[in-house]
């Protein structure tokens, strides 16, 4: 089952429940799904890593939703604080900093670095981000990374 099927079973049972609610939470999800599988130039499926993407950046656009709301507009942040527990349910679930530093050490003996200094950084990351691309936060990757360099 695709997660776009996911997502509209979802909303379905919700408008079932008569939770309007969390229907309109999982409807602009659904939405942003199917914009991007119309967008896609090649116009094949959308893939679960493409899904994840798409949830995730769902998701982010909903914190800064939160945190940029002024205090006194609670309206806002409850509904966005709402979407992104919604979203949560359809979210991969993020890499713990072991599993991150396990790919990092990976990719250090793929280029052959014993001490990686920041001159390698860049050479690093380049390698590194696609391998953990939808599966952890950069800056969790890029602090992890960064306890390991000399």
């Amino acid at each position: 089952m695709s997660k776009i099927d996911e997502v509209r079973a979802a909303m379905v049972e919700a408008m079932k429940a008569k939770d309007k609610q969390r229907k309109d939470a999982l409807s602009m999800l659904l939405s942003a799904l199917k914009n991007f599988e119309i967008d896609k130039k090649d116009h094949t499926p959308i893939t679960e890593d493409e899904a994840n993407a798409i949830v995730k950046k769902e998701m982010k656009q909903s914190q800064e939703t939160h945190d940029l709301a002024p205090e006194d507009r609670t309206e806002i942040r409850e509904e966005a604080a709402f979407r992104i527990t919604v979203y949560k349910e359809f979210a991969p679930e993020d890499m713990g900093e072991e599993q991150i530093k396990e790919i990092i050490r990976s990719v250090l003996e793929e280029l052959g670095i014993e001490a990686p200094t920041g001159a390698d950084k860049g050479r690093i990351m380049k390698v590194l981000m696609p391998k953990v691309k939808g599966k952890a936060d950069g800056k969790a990757v890029n602090d992890a990374l960064a306890t390991m360099m000399k």
